[in-house]
């Protein structure tokens, strides 16, 4: 039997060219090696965006085209919406009686939310979801016994505290039941937003995956490039090219990328020709992928029955562990 692995994403609206190179991608490699399990993680949207749900359900729907316009394929992975699986809700209940404060408290990316509902002002505390984050993301993991969940090395550490609540139920109640899962380390390309900064979504500088060629064109119309290159003339330093460049780098060819340097050094291409042939590369690139994207917009109800098919398919496996797991525990 193959491995399993399991990873999800949060339904945060459409996803852009940084969750295609970073997550997407190698997602789709994992899915002829691994048994994949790929899931909406709409309980976690809920720990920062508990009092803005209006765009939820239209969100889950978004992410799951992305993901089948990219690759992800039903027939190998299966795609599932965390709150179809209640049984994890109640692992979620069993691990969070067994997992000390402190474990939950160290968590590093809890910090890093933590800190931005804080600069919200009073009226955006700090839920108890939101404190319970990290119990919740490895009840995900261990609902199914994942083998690998993976990560980058930045993520290890969400990793880790899963490994140790496995530990701890498998000591607490003298059982070999929960797998401690490994991170499968990944390299995940960094694709800035279009103004040098991180992409995503709420700094309007990010291009999506579903963006139509024209939006795309004029999105990269307006990324940085060599702030001190002036005239279209002027001698060109790539190095220093804080958008456009790197673009290049990831999107073009070995011959394009060459091609972009020396004329960006020798000062006989301008910058906003330069854009515009990464606007043509990239549109090109994703023409296949965005074609499959309208599809899917367009037949919103097979999107529907691919997500209902691989919960009822979760929910089994899950119901089927919740069993063995009320057993262990001695729960009546």
């Amino acid at each position: 039997m193959k491995q399993k692995i399991v990873s999800g994403m949060r339904p945060t609206g459409k996803l852009h060219f940084g969750h295609y190179l970073g997550v997407i991608q190698n997602w789709v490699k994992l899915q002829d090696e691994f048994d994949c399990n790929y899931f909406v993680a709409d309980w976690h949207a809920l720990t920062t965006k508990y009092d803005n749900t209006s765009e939820l359900r239209q969100n889950v729907i978004d992410v799951v085209a992305d993901w089948l316009a990219c690759g992800i394929d039903p027939e190998k992975s299966t795609i599932y919406v965390q709150s179809l699986i209640p049984e994890i809700a109640e692992l979620n209940v069993y691990l969070s009686m067994t997992t000390p404060q402190n474990w939950v408290e160290r968590d590093p990316t809890l910090k890093d939310m933590a800190k931005i509902m804080d600069l919200k002002g009073n009226d955006s505390q700090v839920s108890h979801g939101l404190l319970g984050y990290p119990v919740l993301m490895s009840a995900d993991i261990m609902m199914l016994n994942a083998h690998y969940v993976p990560v980058g090395i930045d993520q290890v550490a969400h990793i880790e505290i899963t490994r140790d609540i496995a530990r701890r139920f498998n000591n607490i109640y003298k059982t070999d039941f929960f797998v401690e899962p490994q991170p499968k380390l990944t390299e995940i390309p960094l694709l800035c937003g279009l103004d040098g900064n991180k992409m995503g979504k709420s700094f309007n500088n990010d291009i999506k995956i579903s963006d139509t060629e024209e939006v795309t064109t004029k999105k990269i119309m307006r990324g940085i490039t060599d702030r001190s290159r002036i005239k279209k003339d002027d001698i060109g330093h790539p190095d220093l090219c804080e958008v456009i460049y790197k673009y290049w780098k990831i999107f073009g060819s070995e011959e394009q990328i060459a091609d972009v340097k020396c004329k960006c050094e020798a000062g006989t291409r301008g910058c906003a020709d330069c854009k515009r042939w990464l606007a043509s590369v990239i549109n090109e690139k994703f023409k296949p992928i965005r074609e499959k994207r309208e599809y899917y917009a367009n037949n919103v109800e097979e999107v529907e029955r691919i997500i209902k098919d691989g919960s009822d398919k979760v929910r089994a496996q899950a119901a089927e562990n919740m069993k063995k797991i009320r057993k262990i525990i001695k729960m009546y």
